[in-house]
């Protein structure tokens, strides 16, 4: 059965319309820096403190996240490289393992991965925004909706309007950081930390090797999630002006900036807050302000998790709607969600529908739960992904393609990625093995309604022979 470029977005009696190649180099590096910074490296370095218990392991699991996540960067700018369509992830896995764990890729983005984040992300962001205007509790929930609809309606006049307000998003989040970054290594303490009402189990570090590696692995699951996001910048390789080129230098210098951010936060949040202090802080990055700049700095930094979580929610609508539109056009989902809009050349239908589940997930309350149950999932696809390197670039190379983007060190970087993918998903299922169990069960509701697409796919393509041999 042929299947249909995702470019080939027509509709009924109109022209043919495709994607507009719109985004340069910086536009790229911002959808990558914005797709993974979110409020991961304000909430999980104090997890990490917890596990490892020490300051050289502290920085050595950071470190060991931005290498694998550099990596990662590596694998993906020559899959971009290789195949520069819209869907990314979802057109890797189709084209090397078939249309069955692609299309349960996009089902499980659709129906929680991508809608529950969008959901929960809205939801984190509109809370520190009422709390940053002075409002009550009560007005978050309605202003996650405003972000939601409002970032959503952004993104349909245009890819270049939603990722411009993207950029604008990404350098005040970095901003902010820089200056958290920049008062804790040139400024002495002008206020004392805040004090904290539950204080953690008094820390241990590892007492012999086999314990270092076990805490360091430990310590990798929340390090590695907070990496995660970059993948998803190979959504829009179509929207990337001389996207084989373009695509590898974005993610590269994205993760390498995120790599360097994360760093440094941690050595300003460990110089502000202590080992200790850090281990029990609920709001790093806020403490460590306040103990520079007092109340003003707790402000200042708020602000920036509010363009940090904001920011990252719009990169996830533009980005992930790409995928539902992918799979559209190859008969796998909602025809409607196949077609671009001839003016602003958006998959319009397929941003709707995403935002109204979203909103479904919001106003249930069920985001928070969904997630957990496939947060496992996330890393399967990760580690499944890199994976199509190795078929692909094989398969490349037999028929004499050659590209300029290779990642180095392959295939033993590329497995390296894979196992540590594999371990985080090892790790989500020993922790909570019936939130694994209710996830996989999730994931295999897409099984019946693949193979309802797949009977109406065939449908189509029979009619459509009949009405060419009619003719």
């Amino acid at each position: 059965m042929a299947l249909h470029d995702a470019r080939d977005s027509t509709p009924a009696g109109g022209p043919e319309v495709h994607y507009a190649a719109r985004l340069g180099t910086f536009s790229g590096t911002m959808l990558v820096v914005g797709g993974i910074i979110g409020a991961g490296i304000f909430l999980s370095p104090a997890v990490v403190v917890q596990r490892v218990g020490t300051t050289p392991l502290t920085l050595g699991a950071w470190g060991l996240g931005a290498l694998i996540a550099i990596i990662g960067g590596f694998v993906y700018a020559e899959l971009g490289a290789r195949r520069p369509r819209a869907g990314g992830t979802y057109v890797y896995l189709r084209e090397a393992f078939g249309t069955l764990p692609a299309f349960l890729y996009g089902w499980a983005l659709f129906l929680i991965i991508g809608t529950g984040a969008i959901a929960a992300v809205a939801m984190t962001g509109a809370n520190y925004l009422a709390e940053l205007l002075g409002l009550s509790a009560d007005t978050g929930r309605p202003m996650a909706i405003a972000l939601i609809v409002g970032l959503t309606a952004l993104n349909i006049l245009g890819v270049r309007i939603g990722a411009t307000t993207g950029n604008v998003l990404t350098i005040l989040k970095l901003s902010a950081i820089a200056l958290l970054v920049v008062a804790a290594l040139l400024l002495v303490p002008r206020y004392a930390a805040p004090v904290v009402a539950a204080p953690v189990t008094p820390l241990a570090g590892p007492t012999s090797l086999g314990g270092a590696i076990g805490a360091m692995g430990a310590a990798l699951v929340p390090v590695l999630f907070s990496f995660g996001g970059w993948q998803q910048t190979n959504a829009v390789a179509e929207e990337l002006v001389d996207p084989q080129r373009t695509l590898p230098r974005a993610l590269i210098l994205g993760v390498l900036i995120v790599a360097a951010t994360y760093l440094l936060v941690n050595i300003a949040y460990l110089r502000a807050l202590g080992l200790e202090g850090l281990a029990a802080s609920r709001a790093p990055a806020a403490d460590a302000m306040q103990v520079y700049l007092g109340p003003a700095g707790r402000t200042v930094i708020t602000f920036g998790i509010v363009t940090s979580t904001v920011g990252f929610l719009g990169m996830v609508i533009l980005m992930s709607a790409r995928v539902y539109q992918a799979m559209a056009a190859d008969g796998l989902f909602f025809r409607s969600m196949a077609r671009l809009h001839p003016r602003t050349q958006t998959p319009v239908a397929a941003l709707v529908g995403q935002g109204l589940v979203a909103l479904v997930l919001l106003l249930s309350g069920t985001y928070g739960q969904l997630l957990d149950y496939v947060v496992f999932a996330d890393w399967i696809f990760f580690g499944s992904t890199a994976a199509t390197l190795l078929i692909l670039r094989s398969r490349d190379d037999a028929r004499g393609v050659h590209i300029p983007v290779r990642a180095p060190w392959h295939p033993f970087s590329t497995l390296l990625f894979v196992a540590a993918a594999g371990y985080v998903v090892v790790g989500s299922i020993l922790s909570n093995p019936g939130n694994a169990l209710r996830g996989a069960l999730l994931l295999a509701l897409g099984l019946p309604v693949y193979a309802y697409w797949m009977r109406q796919r065939e449908r189509d393509e029979r009619q459509g022979e009949h009405r060419r041999t009619s003719e």
